[in-house]
């Protein structure tokens, strides 16, 4: 296949919006879930269960996985980064509203482009995208005070977890992109994160007392899968898809549309309160979002 990526099309255009809905929903799925099966408890279900689908979609694919390429060192600490960027957004989710923690998620792109800027050559922020850091910033910090104001403080540590989760993203990004994991196939990168997650993940939720599975209900099993086998396998795989023909800094542009379908998602199935204030944070984040990938 031609290594050249064309301009969006059709099927790119429809394939991100669902990607981006789905991606959007899964704080939703998390929170439906609790009752059931306890916060980090469910991280580490969806990781095991993406965990097992990779490997056999890479043995159904003869995708070669497991040879000596020098990349394990750095593949375990992407993993260590991956299962402690979920640790603090599924036990942020504990205190924050689902609405809430999708746009704290999503600075990560700003984090990023940040990271990317010390430690890769060639990668430089351009005025345009200072200034989408500096509204994705500006929206951070009014959804913080929306935070104390609205709630009485009651949900800043939910969304104090959901920036450091941020963080670990963005960190597990520039790891990826700063190391010989850049050479190696998506797939192999994936399992890193998803394994050794799938390993610290369960671990985890006993070290911090967490209840685990309380009961096995339909719309856990439903929401398990949903987040194991559709998000974190199927729509992973469909984003790797698309970075294959398309070109990746406008397929980055959509990442916007992410905690805005969030946002939606959190407000009509949970009920979640919409202040004036936190609806222009999220836009804020949004449009900065936008301006930073746009510029790359």
């Amino acid at each position: 296949m031609s290594a050249e990526r064309k301009a969006l099309d059709a099927t790119a255009f429809s394939v991100m919006v669902l990607l981006t809905a789905l991606w959007g929903f899964q704080q939703v799925a998390i929170k439906l879930t609790a009752p059931d099966v306890s916060f980090v408890m469910q991280a580490g279900i969806r990781s095991i269960i993406a965990t097992v689908l990779l490997l056999a979609w890479a043995r159904l694919r003869a995708i070669r996985l497991f040879g000596t390429d020098g990349t394990l060192g750095a593949g375990v600490l992407a993993g260590v980064l991956f299962a402690g960027e979920f640790v603090f957004i599924y036990a942020g989710l504990a205190h924050t509203a689902a609405s809430r923690m999708v746009v704290f998620i999503y600075l990560a792109p700003i984090f990023t482009a940040i990271g990317l800027q010390a430690f890769v050559p060639g990668e430089r922020l351009g005025p345009l995208q200072w200034v989408g850091a500096a509204l994705a910033f500006g929206g951070v910090a009014l959804a913080f005070a929306d935070g104390f104001a609205a709630a009485g403080g009651g949900t800043w540590l939910g969304d104090l977890f959901g920036v450091i989760g941020a963080l670990l993203w963005a960190a597990t990004t520039v790891l990826i992109r700063a190391t010989g994991l850049a050479r190696v196939t998506a797939t192999k990168t994936l399992l890193y994160q998803l394994a050794v997650s799938a390993l610290v993940l369960p671990l985890a939720s006993l070290a911090m007392g967490e209840r685990g599975v309380v009961a096995m209900t339909p719309l856990a099993i439903a929401s398990l899968a949903y987040q194991g086998a559709i998000v974190a396998f199927a729509s992973y795989l469909a984003w790797f898809w698309l970075l294959t023909r398309y070109l990746a800094g406008r397929l980055a542009v959509f990442s916007f549309l992410t905690p805005l379908f969030g946002v939606l998602a959190g407000v009509l199935v949970l009920g979640e309160a919409l202040t004036p204030s936190f609806a222009l944070a999220a836009l804020l984040v949004g449009t900065g979002i936008v301006l930073v990938n746009r510029a790359r």
